[in-house]
């Protein structure tokens, strides 16, 4: 299955990567292997993941504190966002509707 990254979730990954990396360097690289690893999961089992409603699933990162908050669309993984745990909860919700009009319903 392939995947693509909405342009906001593209825009908080390198986000990211430029914060761990500027804290340590190395880190940031890390974090790009995680995300890798994450991708991956989901492209290889895309029902996988928890499901948190509204057609959203949730790969939970490991070592790091966040998730891949992504929906299945055909023969597509879209993720939606790149979403610290602890920060703005639920933030990424107003992005479903780009989605909907992109694909129709998301599914569940």
């Amino acid at each position: 299955m392939n995947s693509e990254f909405l342009s906001e979730a593209e825009d908080e990954f390198r986000e990211s990567v430029r914060y761990y990396e500027n804290e340590a360097p190395g880190v940031g690289i890390r974090f790009i292997a995680e995300v890798r690893r994450g991708v991956n999961f989901i492209t290889e089992n895309p029902f996988g993941a928890a499901a948190v409603g509204s057609g959203i699933r949730r790969k939970v990162l490991n070592h790091f504190p966040y998730s891949l908050l992504y929906v299945v669309e055909s023969e597509l993984v879209v993720i939606v966002a790149v979403a610290h745990q602890k920060r703005r909860p639920r933030y990424w919700r107003g992005r479903l509707n780009e989605l909907r009009e992109r694909f129709g319903r998301t599914k569940g």
